[in-house]
């Protein structure tokens, strides 16, 4: 799953409502019908010009040494799975593309679209909670995370002699202390609470980091267990407090308002992946050496967690397919990090070993932002912490969960406790019935 700062505001209905409406026109079953021809199509969703730059450049060099043709399309996120769809109804597929959700991969691979990369996988060493394999099939290949982490002012800490949050009474605290009045209001924390992407990806990692989980192994519900639902209800509930330090209209936040309130100090405290970074040092460079990274804390202080977020790629069952995945292990171990480099701390990387290569880390903002990308590192090699998401819950890779995510479920549970003021347990409840309707 992708944030919006990287065109990744996709209406989840596209996860599953594409994929039917092809199922149904028997388009997934189309045969190919494409004159050999030595030229790879790759679609991608990576639409800032430096990473249309960079994969353009890649393609042409891979021309100038390979002799194929890379013909490279690039579109914004909610646009990418009917793209694909439809070059496959049309009897011209391409042969590469992005991804941005687990479910179209299963999706596409259900269907005798994909070609595994297995062996392309097994080459290098993952960080954790990045492989997504099917009965032990690779079909998926990530190029980067998507984490998203809470962003504090390390200024404001510093002049109010306060401590990073190991857990929610402290968080509260902090966020409360670094509030001000005024014409220049400054809000304690600020996070998306609407029936959005937006929500389902930054805003239950302190969810995540109190123990609730959704699905059990045999895909019953986790979150109907007592205890599991006691943990969710405590999260309501100090969401309910946290509430009270938050701007007003949350409800209609997306991914851009927490850069731009942390950006603007309007808020204190925000959740994001190291795109933040990046922002501040384009649109508030003051700020570009003032904050500090912290994983959403627990109730106690025992867990921590943050949200999981993931791109990766698809190679496509096509006349081309030998060809594809020379391109993917020739871009791997080359150009791969000049993509990395158009967006570099929001490009987290998926492969630990590029963490140590003196290429990736001669970029002047990874050099820069040196401590970040420690602590970015480190929350792949953490065994204590969490990485969860929605549409990533459960044992395998699976559509359940990402009917969860489609129908909003968790985010109007936030909302019936925050806006409707409704009793914690009777949120659970709700919710409760309301994915047994969605996954039965």
């Amino acid at each position: 799953m992708s944030d919006k700062g990287d065109n990744r505001g996709v209406s989840r209905r596209t996860v599953l409502k594409a994929a039917g409406v092809a199922a149904a026109a028997g388009i997934l079953q189309s045969p190919y019908v494409r004159a050999a021809k030595r030229e790879l199509r790759l679609l991608h969703d990576q639409t800032t010009a430096e990473s249309i730059k960079a994969m353009r450049d890649a393609a042409a060099l891979y021309e100038k040494e390979r002799g194929v043709k890379v013909i490279v399309d690039s579109v914004p996120s909610e646009e990418l799975y009917p793209r694909i769809l439809a070059g496959i109804r049309g009897g011209r597929p391409y042969d590469l593309t992005s991804i941005i959700f687990v479910a179209h991969m299963v999706s596409l691979a259900k269907e005798g679209q994909l070609v595994p990369v297995t062996s392309l996988i097994n080459k290098y060493k993952w960080g954790k909670r990045i492989l997504f394999p099917l009965d032990g099939v690779h079909y998926y290949f990530p190029w980067a995370y998507a984490l998203c982490w809470l962003y504090y002012r390390k200024d404001l800490y510093a002049q109010l002699k306060l401590e990073p949050a190991t857990n929610w009474n402290q968080y509260l605290e902090n966020a409360r202390k670094c509030m001000t009045t005024g014409a220049s209001r400054r809000y304690g924390h600020t996070t998306p609470i609407g029936s959005n992407v937006a929500t389902n990806w930054m805003t239950f990692g302190f969810m995540w980091a109190q123990g609730v989980t959704l699905f059990k192994d045999d895909w019953s519900l986790a979150i109907n267990e007592p205890q599991v639902r006691k943990e969710a209800a405590a999260y309501l509930d100090f969401m309910s407090e946290l509430y009270k330090v938050m701007p007003p209209g949350a409800t209609q936040f997306g991914f851009a308002s927490a850069m731009q309130q942390f950006g603007a100090d309007q808020a204190a405290h925000a959740p994001y992946s190291g795109r933040m970074i990046e922002y501040l040092e384009q649109k508030a460079p003051n700020l570009a050496d003032k904050y500090g990274i912290i994983p959403y804390p627990n109730s106690t202080g025992q867990r921590k967690a943050v949200n999981h977020g993931y791109k990766g790629i698809l190679v496509y069952k096509t006349d081309m397919a030998e060809e594809s995945m020379r391109f993917l292990e020739w871009w791997q171990e080359g150009p791969y990090i000049d993509f990395l480099h158009s967006a570099p701390l929001n490009y987290q990387p998926a492969r630990l070993d590029i963490y140590d290569d003196p290429r990736w880390k001669a970029d002047p903002l990874i050099k820069k932002h040196a401590e970040a990308v420690k602590t970015m590192r480190a929350f792949l090699s953490d065994d204590k912490l969490i990485i969860r998401s929605i549409d990533t819950e459960g044992p395998a890779p699976d559509l359940r969960p990402s009917k969860v995510f489609q129908s909003n479920v968790l985010a109007e549970m936030i909302q019936n406790r925050l806006l409707k003021n409704t009793p914690a347990d009777a949120c659970v409840d709700e919710a409760v019935t309301r994915m047994r309707q969605i996954i039965a």
